[in-house]
């Protein structure tokens, strides 16, 4: 998906659209994003920090790169999903299920909302943990097909994939700042995260 690349490109193409939208009359329609560039202003304005990447090479180059930076190598994670634990079993990193003291989070997710730039999660994910029972650090891997405009698509999606056994404590991680005050009935009750987001292009 290129517009990720472009996102991160000269400056002109962002302000040549601001002046777009200035000389467009107030009763034309706003112009709308695609929800793949949508995603990315509202991630990165919320504090995450995103890496997107072409294919499972990059991915395993900027996970390496996230355990060095951070000094988390031969350090312990929690991984609740064990596909996802096994995929990145070569990396010098001790995956536990239950070690609150490790160092990061690693997860999946359901989705991500292209309109405020939130990460959806449920049982899937964190089973029945709260988020403040969670460690700090969040490291989550997604694929760009995960993309969804709104939070009621999102939640559409998870009701669609198993009607016959719907996951429960659905939320959202959505604040990536300590700073970060606003709350939404999703995230009620959750902290902040320093979240890296490992996006892995697939369409």
């Amino acid at each position: 998906m290129s517009l990720f690349k472009k996102i991160f490109g000269p400056k002109s193409k962002a302000t040549s659209q601001d002046e777009t939208a200035q000389e467009r009359s107030k009763y034309m329609p706003e112009l709308r994003l695609p929800v793949d560039e949508m995603f990315t202003i509202n991630f990165k304005k919320n504090g995450g920090k995103f890496l997107y990447c072409d294919s499972t090479d990059e991915i395993n180059e900027a996970f390496g790169n996230i355990l060095k930076e951070n000094d988390w190598l031969a350090k312990e994670a929690i991984c609740l999903d064990e596909q996802l634990a096994d995929r990145f079993s070569d990396f010098n990193i001790f995956f536990s299920k239950t070690n609150h003291n490790a160092k990061f989070f690693f997860s999946t997710c359901e989705y991500l909302v292209g309109n405020n730039g939130a990460i959806l999660v449920s049982s899937r994910q964190i089973a029945e943990k709260k988020l403040n029972d969670l460690p700090d650090n969040f490291v989550v891997f997604a694929t760009t097909s995960q993309l969804v405009e709104t939070l009621g698509e999102g939640l559409r999606g998870i009701k669609n994939k198993d009607r016959s056994k719907i996951p429960s404590n659905i939320t959202t991680i959505k604040h990536f700042e300590p700073a970060a005050e606003e709350k939404d009935f999703l995230s009620y009750g959750s902290s902040s995260k320093n979240l890296y987001l490992l996006l892995l292009e697939d369409l």
